[in-house]
């Protein structure tokens, strides 16, 4: 298959990667959509996403190209480069409100490749990244996106599962570390997912102010938005637990918000990509066509 590797800057100073897939055949868009931007989740990269492959390949049948990206917290620690030199990045250093710039240079570029029929899709912490832009800067909406799988960071709700415990713990640590101005000590958390990140990030990312909980900030995006989720990992998983319900109760009041549960979706839909292909294409040919 070829590829173009492709490049962007930030409108900060970094530089991001990125590969460009156009579509399969010389076939026009079936839905509505010339082209997907596509964020990683926490720690991903543009190219080990085996889900994205799988949704890829559906959509470049379909006559839309994809644009697979990384964001500035790709893998779990990495060294951007920047117009002032490197700067230590990665899942453990990011601040997740940062995505902004990302977003706007890669939908930018894209927009400047294929034209204005653009969709954003992100998966888990890339699903908080596509909501989370688009509802602080609607100016850069597409014309769709796709929200999978994101988790519902609120503190409120940690604390109230039945893991909240060891959740407060790590909590109360990363507070010990930052007060005693150690807030860039890497910590090796277990909640809510196994991860390295700054005592700083961590609260920052998790904290009573819920910043990134998407159920507090979906309803400003203002472009069509389909959510999926998975049953099993609404069943097990802390932040997912009944989120089907409440996101449910927010598309009752937004007419352009769409939410999907798979059956038997774990967090990387394992042995239900067919299925959570399928629900896309046709939401996408429901709602733009």
């Amino acid at each position: 298959m070829l590829v173009d590797l492709v490049q962007t800057t930030t409108r900060d100073g970094l530089r991001l990667d990125g590969v460009f897939l156009a579509p399969s055949g010389s076939i026009s868009s079936a839905i509505g959509v010339d082209a997907f931007c596509f964020l990683h989740g926490t720690g991903g990269n543009f190219y080990t996403s085996s889900l994205f492959d799988d949704l890829v390949e559906r959509l470049r049948s379909l006559g839309c190209a994809v644009l697979r990206v990384n964001t500035r917290g790709h893998d779990g620690v990495s060294t951007a480069s920047t117009d002032h030199g490197g700067r230590r990045q990665g899942a453990a250093y990011e601040v997740v409100d940062h995505c902004r710039h990302d977003v706007a240079a890669w939908l930018t570029w894209l927009r400047q490749r294929v034209g204005p029929r653009l969709g954003l899709l992100g998966h888990s912490m890339g699903a908080i990244k596509c909501l989370y832009a688009l509802a602080h800067e609607p100016q850069n909406a597409p014309v769709c996106a796709v929200a999978i799988s994101p988790p519902r960071l609120s503190y409120s709700w940690f604390c109230s599962s039945p893991e909240g415990a060891d959740f407060l713990q790590t909590y109360r640590l990363a507070e010990q570390y930052a007060a005693n101005g150690q807030a860039g000590t890497i910590l090796e958390v277990k909640l809510p997912l196994p991860l390295l990140i700054t005592a700083g990030g961590f609260l920052e990312k998790y904290g009573p102010d819920e910043r990134y909980n998407y159920l507090r900030f979906v309803s400003g995006v203002s472009c069509p938005t389909l959510i999926t989720l998975g049953s099993v990992e609404v069943a097990n998983n802390m932040a997912f637990r009944e989120t089907s319900q409440a996101v449910q109760e927010l598309a009752t009041k937004r007419q352009n918000l769409h939410v999907e549960t798979i059956a038997d979706g774990d967090h990387f839909y394992n042995g239900v990509r067919e299925a959570l292909s399928a629900r896309l294409e046709a939401w996408l040919r429901r709602t733009l066509n």
